[in-house]
Formats: C-alpha cells, sequence, structure tokens
C-alpha cells in the first residue's frame, strides 16, 4: 500500500520515533547516554551511549534483546506516560547512580533493570509486584534500586531483597508518587528523590481522600467496571502533599513546612548543596525555596518570588552554580535568571530554560523574539551567544560536555551536535522524513505584531482558496517557530486546496511584556480576538487569494475550545469548524492550571462564564464537528457532552464524534490517520472545496 501522510504521521508517531532523547552525560563528559529507537517507524526505544572520544554510539539496552513483555504496564506507569504524552514504548526513562555513575536502571515491563555499564550485563531485578520509576541509588557500594509498586516505595538489589521502604495501609494515601496536577501541569513526574550519598530519601506522600471521584467509563465494553479516578477541579479540594526524609535505616522525619499557607510542591532537589524544596500558594503568587534540613526537618526559606498575576515554574531551576542560587524572575518586562536574586541575563532575553553549569558559567536557552530559541552561556564576564542558525535550539549540559539540539525552517530534521572539550560530533536523527515538505511564510500580523505563519498549497493553483486557521493558542505552548517540524500537519492540509493560517495569539509565551499575562481573567475574547486579526492581516498581505467568504478553523485542547468559540462567537468570520477535546466548561479542568489563568470559581465566577462556550450554544448558525477520547482523563468527554447537551437544548444542528478506548493523546495509529481524514473531508465538504 502506498504511504500516505497521515498514514506516516500516524505510524511514526508524529514523527517522534528515532530522534534521540533524554540526554545524560557521564565519565566527566566522556560518555553520553540517551534513548532512540532504532528507526522513525520503531516504537521500541533503546538506551544508547556514545564515546565523546571516538564518536561511536552503541546500544546499551535493546528490550528486544531482554526478551520482556511491556504490553502489560502498571496503571500508574500507563499514567505517568500520559501525563508526560510519551508515544513510545520500552525504555523510555532511566536513572545513573553507582559508583562513579556506572549503574543504569530503568523498568521493562514491570521489572526493576540494572545494567553495568563496565561489565555490560543486564540484569532484571527479583520483586514480588509490578514495577515504575525505578531508580538506582546514586552512590554506594551496594546497586541498591529505588520504585514504586502500588502506593508504596520499594528498595531492591542484585544482592538486596525486596523491601517496602515506607507506605501505609491508609486507603487513598501513596508514597514516591506524583500527583495529579504535579504530573500534567508542574511537569514534576516523580514522587521521591535520593539523597547525594544514598543513605535516604525525600519522599512525597500523597492524600487524595479529600479529592472529588470522578468515573470514566467504557461506553464500548459495559461489562467491565468503571475506572475510577481522582480529579482536583478548579475551585475544589486539591490532594494533601507533604515531604518526609527516609532513611535506608531509622525514622523517618517530616519536613516542616506550612501547607496552610502553601499549597502546591512544585519540585525537589537534593544534591551536594543540600535538600531544597520548591512550593507555591494556591493563587501561584508566590513561589518558596525552601532549604530542608534533613535530620531534623526544619525548614528555611532561602529566597520568595512574587508575582501580582502568577509565578512561573521554569525547568532547570531553582538550582545552584558555585552556591549561589539560580532562579528566573519576571524583571523590567521580561523573564530574566538570576544568581543569588540579582539579574545576569539582561533585560532583551526572555528565558526559557536553565540547562546547568558550563565551563565555570550558566547554559540556559531564550529569546529574543518568540520565533527562535537559542542557547547562551552566563559567566560573570557577561552573556554569550552559542548558537546563531534561525531557529529552535535546546541544550543538555554535562560539565565539560554539551549536546544541542537543533530544528529550523528549513528541514523536517533535527540535527544533534554533541561537544566534549576539543571534540564535536554529529548524533544521528533517525526519523523519517515528511512526505510533505512544509513551504512557510512568516509574517508580524497587526499592530501588537502576531507571529503568524501562513502555508499555500505546494502545487498553488492560483486564485482565491478557502482559508483554514490551525491554531492552538494556549498559554505554555507556541506553533509559530522557525521550526519546520511543526508544519507538516499543517501543510498537508494546505496541500488539500486551503490557505492554512497559525497564529500565536496573546497568552502564549516568549514575549516580554503583558502579552503573556494579558489573558488573566479571560481566556477566549484576547485569544480569538488575536486570530480574527491574524486572519485579516494575512489576507491584506496576500490580496486576491484568501477567500474570506469560507473560512474554517480546527484545533485540539485548547485550539479545539478555540475552535468552537470561533464558530459560536464569531459566525460572520468563520464557517466551519472542528473541535477535538475542546475545554468547555473550566470548572471540570483541573485547579493548578486553570486558577492561575482565570482565579478560583468560587470567588470570580465570571471569569468562568465569559471563558466557556457552552452560554453560547444558541448562537451557532455554523457547521461544528467536536471530537473527544471517551477514555481522555485530562480534559474529559463531560466537556464535550455538556456542549452537545446545550446545543441539542437550543435546537442547534451539530456532529459529534466519540474515540472509544481514546485518551488525550490519541495515540493508536488507524486513530491518528483518519482523523485527519475525517476532519479534512468535513471542512472540505462544509466550504464548497
Amino acid at each position: 500500500m502506498t504511504d500516505s501522510f497521515p498514514r506516516q504521521y500516524a505510524r511514526t508517531r508524529r514523527f517522534s520515533l528515532g530522534v534521540p532523547r533524554s540526554f545524560r552525560f557521564i565519565d566527566q563528559g566522556r560518555t553520553l547516554l540517551f534513548l532512540r529507537s532504532k528507526g522513525g517507524s520503531d516504537p521500541v526505544t533503546c538506551l544508547w551511549s556514545l564515546d565523546c572520544a571516538t564518536g561511536s554510539t552503541t546500544i546499551v539496552a535493546d528490550p528486544a534483546d531482554l526478551a520482556v513483555d511491556d504490553a502489560n504496564l502498571p496503571a500508574a506507569e500507563r499514567q505517568r506516560r500520559e501525563r508526560a504524552r510519551e508515544q513510545a514504548v520500552g525504555i523510555v526513562a532511566f536513572a545513573v547512580g553507582g559508583p562513579d555513575e556506572q549503574l543504569v536502571s530503568f523498568t521493562l515491563g514491570g521489572l526493576p533493570h540494572l545494567v553495568d555499564l563496565a561489565t555490560g550485563a543486564i540484569t532484571p531485578l527479583d520483586i514480588a509486584g509490578n514495577a515504575f520509576d525505578a531508580r538506582v541509588a546514586p552512590a554506594g557500594e551496594a546497586d541498591v534500586v529505588a520504585y514504586i509498586d502500588g502506593d508504596a516505595l520499594h528498595l531492591v538489589g542484585s544482592a538486596t531483597p525486596d523491601r517496602t521502604l515506607v507506605g501505609e495501609d491508609t486507603p487513598h494515601v501513596s508514597w514516591g508518587s506524583a500527583e495529579f496536577v504535579a504530573g500534567e501541569e508542574m511537569n514534576r513526574t516523580r514522587g521521591y528523590w535520593w539523597a547525594p550519598d544514598a543513605t535516604a530519601l525525600a519522599v512525597a506522600r500523597v492524600d487524595v481522600s479529600e479529592v472529588a471521584e470522578w468515573q470514566l467509563a467504557d461506553p464500548t465494553h459495559p461489562q467491565r467496571p468503571v475506572v475510577s479516578m481522582r480529579y482536583p477541579a478548579a475551585g475544589e479540594t486539591n490532594a494533601s502533599v507533604s515531604l518526609w526524609i527516609v532513611p535506608l535505616a531509622g525514622a523517618k522525619v517530616k519536613a516542616q513546612i506550612d501547607w496552610s499557607h502553601w499549597e502546591y510542591l512544585g519540585d525537589v532537589a537534593w544534591d551536594a548543596g543540600g535538600l531544597r524544596a520548591v512550593v507555591l500558594t494556591r493563587d501561584q503568587r508566590r513561589l518558596g525555596i525552601l532549604e530542608v534540613d534533613p535530620n531534623t526537618g526544619e525548614t528555611t526559606v532561602l529566597r520568595e518570588v512574587t508575582d501580582d498575576v502568577w509565578v512561573e515554574l521554569v525547568p532547570g531551576v531553582p538550582s545552584l552554580h558555585e552556591g549561589e542560587l539560580l532562579t528566573v524572575e519576571e524583571r523590567d518586562g521580561t523573564r530574566q535568571m538570576c544568581v543569588g536574586g540579582q539579574p545576569v541575563s539582561g533585560p532583551k532575553l526572555w528565558v526559557r530554560a536553565v540547562a546547568g553549569s558550563y565551563m565555570g558559567g550558566v547554559v540556559f536557552t531564550a529569546s529574543v523574539e518568540p520565533t527562535e530559541v537559542h542557547v547562551y552561556r552566563w559567566t560573570p564576564a557577561g552573556v554569550e551567544q552559542l548558537t546563531s542558525e534561525p531557529g529552535v535550539h535546546a541544550v543538555a549540559v554535562g560539565d565539560p560536555a554539551m549536546v544541542i539540539s537543533t530544528s529550523t525552517a528549513d528541514s523536517t530534521r533535527r540535527q544533534f551536535r554533541v561537544k566534549s572539550g576539543a571534540s564535536t560530533f554529529e548524533l544521528d536523527d533517525l526519523s523519517e522524513v515528511s512526505l510533505v515538505a512544509p513551504q512557510v511564510q512568516f509574517l508580524n500580523a497587526g499592530d501588537t505584531k502576531i507571529a503568524t505563519a501562513v502555508l499555500f498549497p505546494t502545487e498553488d493553483p492560483g486564485g482565491e482558496l478557502p482559508v483554514l486557521l490551525d491554531p492552538y493558542g494556549g498559554p505554555h505552548a507556541q506553533r509559530v517557530t522557525r521550526s519546520s517540524l511543526g508544519f507538516a500537519t499543517s501543510q498537508w492540509f494546505a496541500d488539500q486546496g486551503f490557505v492554512v493560517i497559525v497564529a500565536d495569539n496573546r497568552g502564549t509565551p516568549g514575549r516580554p511584556g503583558d502579552w503573556e499575562r494579558s489573558v488573566y481573567g479571560d481566556l477566549a475574547g484576547p485569544v480569538l480576538e488575536d486570530q480574527i486579526t491574524a486572519l485579516n492581516a494575512v489576507a491584506a498581505a496576500h490580496e486576491g487569494r484568501l477567500d474570506l467568504s469560507r473560512v474554517g478553523i480546527r484545533g485540539w485542547s485548547f485550539g479545539g475550545f478555540l475552535a468552537a468559540l470561533a464558530v459560536l462567537r464569531h459566525p460572520d468570520v468563520f464557517h466551519a469548524a472542528v473541535a477535538g477535546a475542546p475545554v468547555t466548561d473550566w470548572r471540570l479542568y483541573d485547579t493548578f492550571y486553570t486558577e492561575r489563568y482565570l482565579g478560583n470559581p468560587k470567588t470570580e465566577p465570571e471569569n468562568y462564564e465569559r471563558s466557556s462556550p457552552i452560554g453560547d450554544a444558541s448562537l451557532l448558525t455554523r457547521p461544528l464537528m467536536i471530537i473527544h477520547g471517551l477514555a481522555d482523563d485530562n480534559v474529559v468527554s463531560a466537556h464535550t457532552l455538556r456542549l452537545s447537551q446545550a446545543l441539542l437544548e437550543a435546537g442547534k444542528p451539530h456532529t459529534v464524534l466519540p474515540l472509544s478506548g481514546v485518551s488525550h493523546m490519541t495515540s493508536q495509529e488507524v486513530v491518528a490517520e483518519n482523523l485527519l481524514l475525517l476532519q479534512v473531508e468535513f471542512l472540505k465538504t462544509n466550504l464548497g472545496l
């Protein structure tokens, strides 16, 4: 069968297979460990190593050689992968430890595995249950691995019998796992941390007994029991989280954190500089960095960061550099890296992430303008830009080595450059080359210079063409960057006969001033207004090419919410919409994300009303298709059902496409392929193409 783009897009898991990731340097930068599958359509991820002296790569652990069935994962591991948007199988995470960092641990098929890098031996560890999140001790002579089984934290080793380190029989209480909002919204997928000398662990205790219980059913299999989950909806009770220090031998100690003031445990770090916890208030306008005494549990405030709207959790910080605390804070209208509380990155850079210490300085990524991300290095002498090619760059460091990944507008393949000392090597990207080659035109739309991308059909027939807006539009995500990778699907839609427009409205990251925070209290109005501004600007720039009487819009998640809003509130502009997994009632979304932008619905209900399309149901006059996975535990299908009910009660015809057994990721190949085909057919039919 001839391959098509929708089939390729689905088979390659959105071109993510075969791409190197999860970089970790060891041996003072002489060896790089990383994950990668063996090809662009191979979903099984292997553990690899790169010799930074010769540039040669070797497979350290291949699931195919270990004869492990990885199909029946523990429920907690499936949930962790859903939170992390993990689409591959096999070895999807690993940890390094032991003497001289020569031991690597990972879970496969519910079993912890231990790799001795010196000998190449791989040992599956004998346990009684099902493991996930296995992490080898960072030091010590014994090869001790901690892992989670159910609601308890366990220890095991090749010569250490499996035992429970900490756990309890109390219902709805777990030790060592991340609660829902931590994994989904804080980018914290773990709940325990080894001490650097491996004598103890810091462990999160999570009690969800007061969190509302929601039920997810599979209507296609009514004989199966419903799946119960504890979901902290906006305005409702969060999980009760506490932090404990648990020695390998001895009594555990509770960290003395005032949880009546702090609501969230943002992150934990335990290194040579001590044990630190990051905590936030419920309104997220105050972030505290606490030093914890592991012997007594007493805490000392190292720094508090405050903001009138919200404080952002930035990857890589807080951390230490030569004894000084590194943070990223809003200063002078931009997001700056601070050392010891003093801004050092300068007012022209919008800092995105901090990679770590490197050659006496600190490496970080930042933007001067939002469509590009570059790598920089700060030292007391100033800031040096390490990348120059227009595009999106990311970096991982392991002093004195680094790996820089580069995506540009000219290629759908990434470039990976490894630098260790005087040596520089290319690390192969084994992902498939897209069958469509995006041809993107960039412009800044309107007076506010909205970052906008425009794609015409590859074989442009000329004349007026129907238009398709293809946004995401929500906070924390950008679509318009100088990276061709993000436009393959948009180009495919363009090749079906549309002019496709992708615009990053207010609320998206990467721009200084109030751009990101201007959506507080209203996730609908400014966002939709900017999409219309971008549409009109493109029409003016390409006079005679856009048929503004045939404008469609499609999107998923926040983009689906935006698509539904568009045809309801502006039928004069938008003539058909496809809304995938849309949020329709923000009271049904989680606390951490929703309250950051809309406040608490109990005190600011008007923000939720103005940001919901349900109240506009009676206004529908355009074709609307709503798509939702019935197994979605992030944006639950009740969002679509409530909007559909309101539309039905208003007598408004619409289309609902339920996806049985499908989660928010829609990772099943057949589903992902046919979703593209069904969407384009719906849009063609209703826009007269």
